[in-house]
């Protein structure tokens, strides 16, 4: 990896160790996985970071600093190289737009965000993220695709036409305590409403969630929904589960219908899980990304995985 991208490496991730070495575990019991999850390696992976729902029981994940695209079934268990991108570039969390056959990949600590071809991998566009520094992850709307950045309180919208052609880059300015920059490692994980109305972005420096209104920016927390070390996030109606890497756990909640609030009602671990930072759903059962962080940043394993557990 060029010197360069490794200097801006040291900060923002020492920070995160920092934090995930004094965060206060999670107060709800773990129910342990089962011995039979699925573990899936992605052959030939330096390093991982993001995973997305595809068509039926397909997926999609990325390696973190080399940001090479895997896809892979979890029925089947299987995993394979599917693009291998332009030198420089990286992958942190992705999400798939099967209507308009396109993936959305934040680009980590190249301060970038991609788009490519969902058929043949092509790259359909690029986009630098004003003042990018760890552009961490990606939700989808109807409307097009919302882009985190751990450094800012700012979100920023790729938009996608009716063509399926995507727009140029919006950036929405936060207000409220989801704005809050004074963490090292601030926003995280985001996903949306199914309308699109409202999204919730993951604060990893807060250990919480929040609403954002993706018009106005106004952002507000959501009580009960106390997450330390907090990174991807999954939304699928009222149920949210929220990954806490550090923890080695998915915590599922019940959101209440405005969203304000959210009641803890299942911690999902697994002996397979090494360090698991982003998930995606399938029906009842969830693909969890594992980074192993645990062995160093960059990180050492010799395989990473992906690992399939129940919701």
């Amino acid at each position: 990896m060029p010197n360069l991208i490794m200097n801006r490496l040291a900060v923002p991730l020492l920070a995160l160790g920092m934090i995930c070495a004094t965060a206060a575990p999670a107060a709800a019991e773990p129910r342990a996985g089962k011995v039979a999850d699925k573990v899936i390696v992605l052959p030939g992976a330096t390093s991982a970071e993001g995973i997305a729902a595809g068509a039926g029981s397909t997926f999609y994940a990325g390696d973190l600093f080399t940001g090479d695209i895997f896809r892979g079934d979890v029925k089947r268990g299987t995993a394979e190289l599917f693009i291998d991108v332009p030198a420089g570039r990286q992958a942190g969390g992705l999400k798939a737009d099967l209507r308009h056959g396109l993936l959305f990949v934040a680009g980590g600590f190249t301060g970038d965000a991609y788009v490519y071809d969902l058929r043949t991998g092509a790259t359909v566009a690029t986009y630098q993220i004003p003042n990018g520094t760890l552009v961490n992850d990606v939700a989808l709307t109807r409307r097009g695709a919302w882009f985190t950045d751990s450094a800012q309180g700012k979100l920023f919208f790729v938009p996608v036409d009716g063509y399926g052609k995507p727009g140029p880059l919006q950036t929405l300015t936060l207000t409220g305590p989801a704005a809050d920059t004074s963490g090292e490692f601030n926003l995280n994980g985001i996903a949306a409403t199914a309308d699109g109305r409202t999204l919730l972005v993951a604060h990893t420096a807060a250990a919480k969630v929040f609403t954002v209104d993706p018009v106005t920016g106004a952002s507000a927390v959501i009580a009960g929904v106390d997450v330390p070390n907090v990174d991807g996030i999954v939304l699928d109606g009222r149920r949210l589960w929220a990954v806490q890497n550090f923890n080695n756990q998915i915590s599922r909640f019940k959101l209440s219908g405005d969203l304000s609030e959210g009641t803890l009602q299942k911690v999902i671990t697994s002996p397979h899980f090494g360090i698991p930072t982003t998930a995606a759903l399938f029906g009842h059962k969830l693909a969890a990304v594992n980074a192993h962080f645990d062995t160093g940043f960059p990180p050492t394993s010799p395989t990473y995985e992906v690992v399939v557990v129940r919701a």
